[in-house]
Formats: structure tokens, sequence, C-alpha cells
């Protein structure tokens, strides 16, 4: 789908307080924009060439992501107020993920002449319930607009140390426990549903069938649009002395096997609990995974999946359970998006 379908905002009927950005200009755009994002506490918020934030150890995290129409999400499927949610929360974990405690955010959005301007109002207010429910206190410091044929919304975080070393991909060590924060497979399921039961009888995603099927009300669909991350336990994995952790945001096992390569180890899953295909392959649900020294108390959401063992020199695997290796497989936008389903 592009910005000339059906489904998509831009087509939408329009009212004298729903002008296009085309027709307001960058300037009137940015106005209603920025008023409907919370400011946080910069030193220098937006207004100029940069954003000044403060780095109270010299160090600070920094990551960026971006979501563009079609591949990352279907405007038939997500309100604007998902997208700007799921853009928030999905480098906030990234954050989270190092360790570290959000400090900023930086949204640049591109948008088609067409686009409503309620849309990017709506993107906003998914930015700010995002931010109010998993990290108070912070701010959008900046960004840019643009104009492109397909809309496309990249953001950059920021996080805070709180001077401690960030916590890496390759610090896992043999005998250390594997451990999970958060929800694994509900998203996964949930996009399932949509291409399932929210396509027409072309395979193109269909606002009416989500609503007539009864998806919009599955608590899964609900996960796929707007993903809740346990951000807070990413400081708490670093207070607790994780030795490696990353953000699970294209399935556990493509994920685990990531850690384990870059750690140079294998990663053994506990036989029980049982963890079906989508809770190992399924991703967006930006759990935390994470490995802590033998003995160490799990905190926050933290439970235990496994163990970490030494790698085989010559014939290593990365991630094995009940003694058989588990493909580390899951989303990858190259190989899993041929544009059938955009």
């Amino acid at each position: 789908m592009d910005a000339t379908d059906e489904q998509d905002p831009g087509t939408r009927p329009r009212t004298a307080a729903d002008a296009t950005v085309g027709a307001l200009g960058e300037l009137a755009v940015l106005a209603r924009v920025t008023r409907r994002l919370p400011s946080g506490s910069p030193l220098l918020g937006p207004g100029d060439d940069c954003a000044v934030v403060a780095a109270p150890d010299g160090r600070f995290v920094v990551t960026t992501d971006m979501m563009v129409h079609g591949p990352d999400f279907r405007w038939a499927w997500s309100s604007p107020e998902d997208v700007g949610w799921k853009a928030a929360v999905t480098n906030l974990s990234d954050v989270a993920a190092m360790g570290a405690v959000p400090s900023g955010l930086v949204v640049a959005m591109a948008a088609p002449q067409e686009t409503p301007v309620t849309v990017l109002e709506g993107i906003a207010d998914g930015f700010r319930l995002a931010i109010e429910a998993l990290a108070p206190g912070i701010g959008v410091v900046g960004g840019d607009l643009s104009t492109s044929a397909t809309f496309s919304l990249t953001v950059t975080a920021f996080g805070d140390l709180g001077g401690r070393a960030p916590v890496v991909r390759s610090g896992a060590q043999p005998g250390d426990v594997l451990a999970v924060s958060g929800e694994l497979g509900p998203a996964a399921r949930g996009l399932a549903r949509l291409f399932r039961d929210g396509v027409d009888d072309a395979g193109e995603p269909d606002a009416d069938r989500v609503r007539a099927s009864g998806a919009d009300t599955d608590p899964d669909v609900g996960r796929q649009r707007r993903p809740v991350p346990p951000i807070a336990d990413g400081p708490l994995a670093a207070a607790a002395g994780a030795t490696a952790m990353l953000d699970l945001s294209d399935g556990l096992a493509i994920d685990a096997g990531r850690l384990a390569r870059a750690s140079g180890v294998t990663l053994e899953l506990d036989v029980e609990p049982a963890l079906d295909p989508v809770a190992l392959h399924g991703g967006e649900d930006h759990g935390l995974l994470a490995t802590f020294p033998p003995g160490a108390s799990l905190p926050g959401g933290f439970r235990r999946i496994g163990v970490v063992r030494a790698r085989e020199a010559d014939h290593g695997v990365d991630l094995v359970r009940g003694g058989g290796a588990v493909p580390t497989t899951g989303w990858d936008p190259y190989a899993d998006w041929d544009g059938a389903a955009g």
C-alpha cells in the first residue's frame, strides 16, 4: 500500500481543521506538532540548530531506528497514535538494553504532501503517551520535517549511563544465567492475525476487514500496535551486575544468536517452561535478554530461561535446547518482506 491507496490517511476526507502538510507549510506544521510533544528538561530544547542535553559522567548512549510505511507499519492496521507509540518504544528499549536511562528523543518525519496534518499530530500524541507510560520526564528535544512519496519516521534516542559502564552483548561468560524480561510472542501473534483477518481478497491490508473480524479488540493485535517493553528493567539489570544484554526486537532465537556470537559462547535454553515457535522466533515485543553471574538475584521482571555454556571451538552452535540446536531465525527486513504486504 502506498500514499495513494484508499486506506491511507492522505486520502481521507478533509475539513478546514484537517489541512494537508503541503497546504500548511513547514512552519505551521511544526508548530502544530511540537505543541503536542513533551519537552522534558534539556539544557536547550527545540528552536536552535541543535539541542543540548546533559551527559553527567561525560558518556551517553545513542541509537536510531526507522519506521517506513510498508515494511514497518500499515495505515490500514495502525492509527497515527499507534505509529508514534511504536516508534518511541523501539528506541527506548534499545537505550534500556545498554543499561541506560532514556534522556531524550529526536524525531524526523517525511510525509507525502497530501498527508493531513492531523496524522502528524496523532503521531506526536503517540510519542507523548509512550513517554508518559514508559519514560516519564524525558522529551522530544528536536527533529526535522520533510516530504516523500512514502511516509517514513526516524527516531534517535539518547540515554544516561548513570556513571556505570554500558552493558554490551559481548560480556556473557560460561556459567552465567540467561534471563528475559517482557513478553514473548504476542506481537508476532498479533501480526499473524492481521495478515490472516485484516486483508482484502487480493491480500492487501484492509481496515474494514480488521474491524469486521474483531482483530481490533485482540490483545495480541494491541501488542503488535503498541508493544510495552520493560524499559525500567534495563538500568535495574545493569545495577544487578548483568554481564550482557540486548533488546529482543527481531525474536528471541535470532537475538540470542547475536548475543552468543558476540560473546563467543553457546546459550542453552531450559527445557521447561516450554517456548513455542512464536515465542522463539516472533519479534517486536521488545523485551530484554540478559545474562547474570551465577547466584545473582534477578531484578525487576527478569526470569530465568537458560544458562551460558562454553562454546566448542571447532563446531560450536549459538543456541541449543534439550541437546539439539535451535535455528537462530527471526525477523529480517530484507529476507522477510517482498513488498506484497505493504
